[in-house]
């Protein structure tokens, strides 16, 4: 593994007009990408809001389908969670305290030493030693 997905990457096939240059990364690295189990569950969590349609059947199968092609989901562990209490001590006192998702996901990534993909490069930049991508760009 190399990169870990943030939620708006690895949601982004899932739209109607997704972004060419993220769905091309997503194919050619397809066998290095990993998701964190924050992300899986902000995905269910954003399904499971949706009434009965068939967007949220779409969307449900589309989660299927990340599992049947085994795509990894690392949990927040021992390491990661030691390496975040860290980080959002020193942000904290910085007054820049971090939201608690986005700490968990970059906590996955660092502990996993894996580059974070992500969008929302600004949620991310003020994590210490961490390594991020847009793939937007």
């Amino acid at each position: 593994m190399r990169y870990l997905l943030d939620t708006n990457i690895i949601a982004e096939p899932t739209k109607v007009n997704p972004n060419q240059q993220v769905l091309n990364c997503l194919n050619q690295f397809a066998e290095e990408v990993a998701i964190s189990s924050v992300s899986w569950h902000e995905l269910w969590f954003g399904i499971e809001r949706l009434p009965l349609s068939r967007k949220r059947q779409y969307l449900e199968e589309y989660l299927e389908s990340l599992l049947s092609v085994n795509l990894p989901i690392l949990p927040y562990n021992a390491d990661a969670s030691r390496w975040f209490a860290t980080e959002r001590a020193r942000l904290t006192q910085m007054g820049l305290a971090p939201s608690y998702p986005d700490g968990q996901i970059a906590a996955i990534s660092k502990a996993n030493n894996l580059i974070l993909v992500t969008r929302n490069v600004s949620d991310y930049a003020n994590f210490e030693g961490l390594i991020i991508e847009n793939w937007f760009n």
